[in-house]
C-alpha cells in the first residue's frame, strides 16, 4: 500500500513543533506494516540542500505564479519528496512568518501550491508512483481533501494537530486557488464568508484523525473545537484519535550524546550526573532538591502563564526550575523577570535548542505541562521516556499518556506522573506540592514513578498498527 503523507514540515529538515516530529517518525514506523510511505513537503532552503542531488519528478510551467517541479530523494531513512517553487519558498527562517513576525500574505496560494501537487500526485502525475491514501496534516496540506472531492482522487485523511490553527483567509483568495466554483460551499471551503482549509478539509476528508483519543473527543465540544466544534460533531462516525508515539532511537537516554551521563532504568543513579550539568548550563545552585523542567512554547495555550505566577511560591517552597523556550512576550518577560528575582534558582535560555532540550529531560527531576488544551504532546511522552516525571493538566494527550499518582494507582504499582485539573494557580500549584512531597518525602515512590514511566511504550509501534488499520480500511 502506498500512502503520500503531506505536511508543512519534517524532522530533522524543518521544525517548529511537535508536528514534525510525527511526520518525521511514521515512515519508518510504518513499513513493518506493509505500508509505504512518501513524505512530500514545501521546498524551503532547508529543505532543498538536503535534495542537492535529487531527482525531478515533475515538472509545472505555472505553479501558483512561477515555475516549479517536484524533487525526490530517500533522506534520513525516508522517501522524501518537496515542491520546489522559489518564488514561494525560497526565503529565510521561519516557514510562515517573515523577520518582522507577520505571517507571509501569500501564505494561502503557498499552501494551497502544497495541496494541489498532493492532489495532482493522488491523481498519477509521477506516472511511476501513485498513493493509495492521501494523509494531510493541518490546514496546509487540507485544501487537497477538497480538491480531490471536486476532481478525483484516492482516499484522504486529514490529521488534526491543533485545530486552533485553522488556515482562514479572506473570500477574494478563493478565485485564486484553482478549484470549482462549487468547492466555494457551506459543505466546503466557504466559513462564515471566508476561506478555511482547515474547515474544507474536515468536510470533505474520508476520515478525521486527531492526536489522542481525549483531544478527538473534546474538539466536539464548544470548549475546545474553536468554532469547528458542530461540524465535527456531524463528522463523529468519521473521526478516530490515534496517541502520537516518539523515535525512541533519537530520544534514548542510554545512548543520548546530548546527556552528560547517558542511563537506563537500572542505572538511574547517574541521572545525578546530567542533574549537575544542567544546574551548570543554567547557572542554578546545585543541590539535591527538586528541579522541575520546562521545554515548550512559552504561550497561553501551554498554561505558562499561570505557572509564572506561582515561581515566587515555587521557589520559597525549595524549588528550582530551568526553562527552555521562547514565545509571547509578556509570559517570556514574566520568566525572565523571575529569573532576575531568584538568581540561582530559576534561569531560562529563550532559545529553541534540540541538545539543551536532550538535557533538561535526562536532568531534570520533573517535566512541566500545564497546557489549557494539549492535542497529544510530545514532551511528557519524552519525559517518561528518561525518568523525568511528568506534571500534566489533565487534558487531550496529557490525560491519555499519563497515570495519576493518586492513591489507587499507587496501589497497583501503575503511577507514571501527576495530573490537575482545573487548569489553573490553586490546582497547579496542588500537583506541584505533591510531586515535591513525593520526591522529599518518599524516594521509593518517586524512583517507582520513574521507572513505570520508562518502562511505558512511548514508541510508534502500537500507533503505527492504528494508521495502518485506517489506510487498509479506507482503501477497501
Amino acid at each position: 500500500m502506498n500512502v503520500l503523507s503531506v505536511a508543512s514540515e519534517v524532522f530533522p529538515l524543518i521544525k517548529t513543533g511537535g508536528l514534525a516530529d510525527v511526520v518525521g517518525a511514521l515512515p519508518s514506523a510504518l513499513k513493518q506494516h506493509g505500508v509505504a510511505m512518501r513524505v512530500l513537503v514545501p521546498g524551503y532552503p532547508a529543505v532543498m540542500k538536503w535534495l542537492a542531488t535529487g531527482k525531478t519528478l515533475h515538472n509545472y510551467a505555472d505553479l501558483f505564479g512561477g515555475p516549479a517541479r517536484v524533487m525526490f530523494a530517500e533522506v534520513a531513512g525516508m522517501e522524501l519528496m518537496a515542491v520546489d517553487a522559489p518564488h514561494l519558498y525560497e526565503r529565510p527562517g521561519n516557514p510562515y512568518v517573515g523577520a518582522d513576525g507577520k505571517d507571509w500574505p501569500d501564505n494561502a496560494l503557498r499552501f494551497a501550491a502544497l495541496s494541489t501537487v498532493a492532489a495532482d500526485i493522488g491523481r498519477g502525475a509521477l506516472k511511476t508512483w501513485t498513493p493509495d491514501v492521501l494523509h494531510l496534516h493541518d490546514w496546509q496540506a487540507a485544501l487537497a481533501a477538497v480538491d480531490v472531492r471536486h476532481r478525483g482522487g484516492p482516499r484522504t485523511v486529514v490529521t488534526v494537530h491543533n485545530i486552533a490553527f485553522q488556515g482562514q483567509f479572506p473570500a477574494s483568495v478563493f478565485p485564486r486557488l484553482g478549484l470549482p466554483a462549487a468547492a466555494y460551499a457551506m459543505e466546503g471551503l466557504e466559513y462564515y464568508g471566508n476561506v478555511g482549509f482547515l474547515k474544507g478539509g474536515l468536510a470533505t476528508a474520508d476520515m478525521i484523525t486527531t492526536v489522542s483519543p481525549t483531544y478527538a473527543r473534546e474538539i466536539c465540544t464548544p470548549e475546545f473545537g474553536m468554532g469547528l466544534d458542530g461540524l465535527l460533531r456531524a463528522r463523529r462516525q468519521n473521526t478516530i484519535g490515534i496517541v502520537n508515539g516518539i523515535d525512541t532511537e533519537v530520544w534514548n537516554p542510554a545512548t543520548d550524546k546530548a546527556l552528560a551521563a547517558p542511563y537506563g532504568a537500572k542505572t538511574m543513579a547517574k541521572r545525578k550526573d546530567n542533574k549537575r550539568e544542567l544546574e551548570k548550563r543554567f547557572g542554578l545552585e546545585p543541590g539535591d532538591g527538586i528541579l522541575h523542567g520546562v521545554v515548550s512554547r512559552l504561550t497561553w495555550q501551554k498554561g505558562l502563564d499561570i505557572l509564572a505566577n506561582l515561581l515566587d511560591w515555587l521557589v520559597a517552597n525549595g524549588g528550582r526550575l530551568a526553562v527552555v523556550g521562547t514565545g509571547e512576550p509578556g509570559i517570556e518577560n514574566a520568566f525572565a523577570a523571575a529569573a532576575q528575582r531568584h538568581p540561582g534558582r530559576i534561569a531560562i535560555v529563550a532559545k529553541y535548542d534540540e541538545a539543551l532540550s536532550h538535557l533538561v529531560q535526562g536532568g531534570a527531576d520533573t517535566m512541566l505541562v500545564p497546557s489549557r488544551f494539549e492535542p497529544c504532546g510530545l514532551t511528557q511522552l519524552y519525559g517518561l521516556r528518561y525518568g523525568c516525571v511528568p506534571v500534566v493538566a489533565r487534558t487531550g494527550g496529557l490525560a491519555d499518556t499519563v497515570i495519576d499518582a493518586n492513591e489507587a494507582a499507587l496501589s497497583a504499582g501503575v503511577a507514571t506522573g501527576f495530573q490537575f485539573s482545573p487548569v489553573d494557580e490553586p490546582s497547579l500549584q496542588n500537583a506541584l506540592q505533591r510531586a515535591g512531597t513525593m520526591f522529599t518525602t518518599a524516594p521509593a515512590e518517586w524512583t517507582r514513578l520513574q521507572t513505570n514511566g520508562m518502562a511505558a511504550d512511548v514508541s510508534w509501534e502500537r500507533s503505527a498498527a492504528h494508521y495502518a488499520d485506517l489506510y487498509k480500511q479506507m482503501k477497501g
